[in-house]
């Protein structure tokens, strides 16, 4: 029953609509009025109020007239950088960007299956349970609009977000935690060609961090990064003041807490030898989430992905999404993979084969 043609017209569209993080209001406007077509009940929240977005987080419903059980379907509405005047391409079997920006599949994707199941449910008049869905923003780079969302307005005691790299029948119930490492060092200035050795320099102290510590892949349920290092001003100056952004994730809170502790304390072990002020700030981003293989919310995707035939397999994940969030303020969720491939880069894809598969396990969740 999915409409292949409209479901790939529906997907180009979407990402050709620009709505990088915080900047979503065209795509959800585009929505608002699709969802109310539709025939669903829909509010956008308060989330632009915050600073959070020049727009809210959509949430629509959509009740049966017999008394089913309520559940939510969810996927972002941003995307990261470059993600302005996406050019999609049809190459064979796949959707891909011109190699100019992202492709925005992260997550219009997982939208697109949303909306198909919609349109499938609506045209044929399919009975199915109440459904709740939320389209929020600001999803990459901290996961801002989930965090936001006053989910004492949703009923749903279950929840399907579709965000995830990996094909259609392939189920995330387990994720990271993530902590945020914020640095600044200060050292002291001195002329590098006539008195260095009055100075203090600050990137001989971030060296100093970073080679003693552990980075990267720490084992199988936890890594660490330093990704942004800035400062300095001249080659003839000693480096006064240097800025770094790290962080670390880990499926066990308490192997990111041992590693948190370990690489702060590298920076202050650091400043310390060299007699540099450093300062220091950490912060939990989001929180892990382990759903038990034989939770009933397992079972009911299972089901749902065999009666498609696809062949369903449990997976843990490196990266975060609105699950975490959901997950931690009580509604229990899980994350289904949609075909996200090369996400982030501008070799961005998906397989059209992987965008029909999505939608036919929505709608089987969704009856």
């Amino acid at each position: 029953m999915i409409n292949k043609k409209r479901i790939i017209e529906n997907f180009i569209n979407y990402v050709k609509i620009n709505s990088e993080s915080a900047a979503e209001k065209n795509m959800a406007d585009t929505l608002v009025k699709e969802l109310k077509k539709l025939g669903l009940s829909v509010t956008v929240d308060d989330a632009f109020e915050k600073g959070i977005s020049n727009t809210g987080n959509i949430v629509a419903k959509l009740f049966s007239s017999k008394d089913k059980e309520t559940f939510l379907f969810s996927s972002h509405m941003d995307t990261v950088k470059p993600g302005k005047n996406i050019n999609p391409i049809i190459d064979k079997n796949i959707i891909r960007s011109d190699g100019t920006t992202i492709l925005g599949a992260d997550d219009k994707a997982g939208i697109a299956a949303i909306m198909e199941a919609l349109y499938v449910i609506k045209e044929n008049n399919l009975e199915h349970k109440n459904i709740e869905i939320i389209f929020s923003v600001h999803e990459e780079g901290g996961l801002f609009g989930a965090k936001n969302i006053d989910l004492t307005r949703i009923k749903s005691t279950k929840a399907f977000i579709l965000d995830s790299g990996g094909h259609p029948g392939e189920v995330i119930h387990i994720a990271p935690a993530q902590d945020k490492i914020e640095v600044n060092i200060k050292g002291k200035p001195s002329h590098a060609g006539i008195e260095p050795e009055n100075g203090i320099s600050s990137i001989m102290v971030a060296a100093r961090a970073i080679e003693k510590m552990d980075l990267l892949r720490i084992d199988k349920e936890t890594t660490a990064n330093i990704g942004i290092i800035r400062g300095g001003e001249s080659t003839n100056i000693v480096c006064s003041s240097i800025y770094l952004k790290g962080e670390a994730r880990s499926l066990s809170d308490e192997k990111l807490d041992k590693q948190t502790e370990h690489m702060t304390n590298c920076f202050r072990d650091a400043a310390k030898d060299f007699g540099a002020k450093i300062e220091i700030k950490t912060k939990r981003v989001y929180y892990s989430y382990n759903i038990d293989r034989y939770d009933e919310i397992i079972k009911i995707a299972e089901k749902a992905i065999n009666k498609v035939g696809l062949n369903f397999k449990l997976k843990s994940s490196g990266g975060g999404s609105d699950t975490n969030v959901y997950n931690r303020k009580g509604l229990k969720s899980i994350n289904l993979a949609i075909g996200l491939q090369k996400s982030h880069t501008l070799d961005e894809f998906i397989e059209i084969e992987d965008l029909f598969n999505s939608a036919k396990i929505v709608l089987e969740l969704m009856k």
